[in-house]
């Protein structure tokens, strides 16, 4: 089957804001230009360090949201990738960053578990915009679970009623998608090449009135933008696809060969997932990225491989951290 590609347009920056993840980390420092911790950038905003003008810190959960900024010249458009697991994680960050998510003007969702959609709700009545279009894929709306050993089914909590996202637009696609005036590129569904980046058969979905196996979770999809003399940077939420396959596809639609950034989940924790570690890390290695975030579901284990492997990309992600690449 032949790739559909796009044409992605150049930006000529970008800036990355950590709304929510696993980890909060505001004291560690980098070597860095392009990252920020909180009390660095807001010093910048506020004329004094965030702690200092504030009692409240920004908290973490097991869930996953990243504010994106994307430039062209005197034009810029902020997209909001995934929203968190608590109903108003995303919501209480943003206030206490200093971040007005009127801002907004799209929301793309990675796929469709509970912690990537668990603040939308409250996101769309914050953003309040007519027509707010919500990027999604057909399976982020069903029954979502995992399976015990002995067969039973913990199932996840459920997606919003579509009509709770009033007065949002529901935008479903599997194929690639550009959005912000063709500054950024929803990839949709990544095709599974690559032979270790297997899924879990434990995943379970609900389709024709029974619980089936979600091995591929077919609506895992990652946000692509192209930064002049730069390159791709690429976000993940969980790369349930595999983040060798979600780099790869995402080379290929855009027929862009240079990596400049990835950042976001790379699912290599648990026993299963941690045997992909290594492999995982010599595809990087010809990849060979500027930059790399991983974050939320990575799990410590690769986070350590990575940093070893890659001690001048690697970043430690916190909430509040701020990328101006």
């Amino acid at each position: 089957m032949a790739i559909e590609t796009v044409n992605l347009k150049e930006a000529s920056k970008l800036e990355i804001v950590s709304l929510m993840d696993n980890t909060v980390d505001f004291l560690s420092s980098n070597t860095r230009k392009e990252v920020q911790s909180l009390r660095h950038w807001t010093k910048e905003q506020y004329g004094t360090e965030w702690t200092q003008a504030h009692t409240e810190l920004p908290f973490a959960e097991h869930g996953f949201c990243m504010l994106v900024r994307v430039f062209r010249n005197q034009e810029t458009c902020t997209i909001l990738f995934d929203t968190g697991i608590s109903s108003n994680g995303v919501i209480m960050n943003a206030k206490r960053m200093g971040i007005d998510l009127s801002e907004v003007s799209y929301v793309a969702l990675s796929h469709g578990h509970y912690d990537h959609f668990g603040g939308l709700h409250a996101i769309i009545e914050a953003v309040n915009k007519i027509d707010l279009p919500i990027i999604t894929h057909e399976d982020m709306i069903k029954r979502r679970g995992t399976a015990s050993l002995n067969g039973d089914i913990r199932e996840y909590p459920p997606f919003p009623n579509l009509k709770q996202l009033t007065p949002a637009k529901i935008v479903n696609t599997k194929k690639p998608h550009l959005i912000a005036n063709d500054l950024a590129c929803i990839t949709g569904e990544i095709p599974r090449k690559v032979t270790f980046e297997k899924g879990l058969m434990q995943n379970k979905i609900y389709n024709d009135n029974a619980w089936q196996p979600d091995l591929l979770v077919l609506d895992d999809r990652a946000l692509v933008i192209n930064i002049k003399d730069k390159g791709l940077v690429i976000i993940s939420g969980c790369a349930h696809a595999g983040i060798i396959n979600t780099i790869r596809y995402a080379q290929q639609i855009t027929g862009l060969a240079k990596v400049y950034a990835i950042l976001g989940g790379f699912h290599l924790a648990g026993k299963e997932f941690e045997k992909r570690i290594e492999p995982t890390i010599e595809e990087l290695k010809k990849i060979n990225p500027e930059l790399i975030v991983p974050s939320h579901c990575t799990g410590w284990r690769a986070l350590i491989s990575i940093a070893q492997a890659f001690p001048n990309a690697f970043i430690f992600n916190s909430v509040g951290n701020i990328y101006k690449l």
